[in-house]
């Protein structure tokens, strides 16, 4: 799969440097991975919760965070959409946040 984007991810474990190697541990399993639907990626991360076709949230750091992405499985690509703690992560509707820009400031 090719991660889209690694500056992004960057972004976040300087915001939360505890989860840096969080963050590079799933983005090299991401990056190695060949998930051709949501049961595949299912089969690897059992604690990943599928919310449709195409949106996938990931447990990081023990639970403690919480990384949402879109996966279009054809294009063999993953967009990191939303990336924060998780009690942020419950003031927000997971299926319909949008790319979260701030970083890009």
């Amino acid at each position: 799969m090719r991660v889209i984007a690694v500056k992004t991810i960057k972004y976040y474990w300087e915001k939360y440097p505890e989860t840096k190697q969080a963050l590079l541990a799933w983005y090299e399993e991401a990056e190695s991975a060949e998930w051709d639907n949501p049961n595949m990626l299912k089969s690897q991360y059992k604690n990943a919760s599928i919310l449709n076709k195409k949106r996938v949230v990931f447990n990081i750091h023990g639970n403690d965070f919480r990384l949402i992405v879109d996966i279009e499985y054809r294009l063999k690509i993953v967009f990191i959409v939303w990336f924060g703690t998780h009690k942020q992560y419950d003031k927000i509707d997971a299926k319909k946040v949008s790319y979260d820009k701030a970083h890009k400031k």
